[in-house]
């Protein structure tokens, strides 16, 4: 089988500059089957190796519509239109109904999320920050009330009734310094209240 590839030598006639091949068409032009030339307008924004970019903006937006939209736009936007033209295609094909709005639209939903659980978890962190302050507070006052109760002499005829106020019989050495003290005067301390 023979090939049908022609060559070119040095001595042979070249084609004019104005309709010079490109070696390699560009993703449009492999595509469209059609001549790439080194004046097409796509080759610079869909190269040989990207065809299925230039298959998911040709089937939203049309071959013809590209080059329309390239031609009305300044050369320096042309890659941001490009790109913004695959973008929308790309999630067009993910989500045919809604295309980029769809995406935009999960995002936001999420980061409603998100500013929910932060402000719930902000909430919790004021509310635990705030329970351990009053617990502090808590736990000073009924310090100071057994160190009170320890300097001084109290005589009662019979145990209390109900618990004393510092709740001293459980071990809390881990919240008292003088737990001794407290503990001595919460033995034989009358209750406060009835």
């Amino acid at each position: 089988m023979a090939s049908s590839h022609k060559t070119f030598s040095a001595s042979s006639s070249l084609p004019s500059p104005s309709s010079a091949i490109v070696l390699s068409p560009c993703a449009a032009c492999k595509l469209l089957r059609r001549r790439c030339t080194d004046k097409c307008m796509l080759a610079p924004y869909f190269s040989p190796s990207d065809l299925q970019k230039f298959t998911n903006v040709h089937r939203i937006f049309g071959a013809s519509n590209i080059i329309k939209v390239l031609q009305e736009i300044p050369l320096s936007q042309r890659a941001d239109a490009v790109s913004s033209m695959a973008y929308e295609a790309d999630a067009r094909v993910r989500d045919p109904v809604y295309g980029s709005a769809g995406s935009v639209f999960r995002l936001q939903k999420k980061v409603d999320e998100l500013r929910t659980q932060l402000a719930r978890a902000q909430a919790e962190a004021i509310n635990a920050h705030t329970h351990n302050a009053n617990l502090v507070a808590l736990l000073r006052r009924r310090r100071t009330t057994c160190r009170y109760s320890a300097t001084t002499t109290i005589v009662a005829a019979s145990p209390p009734a109900t618990t004393p106020l510092c709740f001293l019989d459980e071990e809390p050495s881990f919240f008292l310094d003088d737990d001794d003290a407290c503990r001595g005067a919460a033995q034989g301390a009358a209750p406060l209240w009835t």
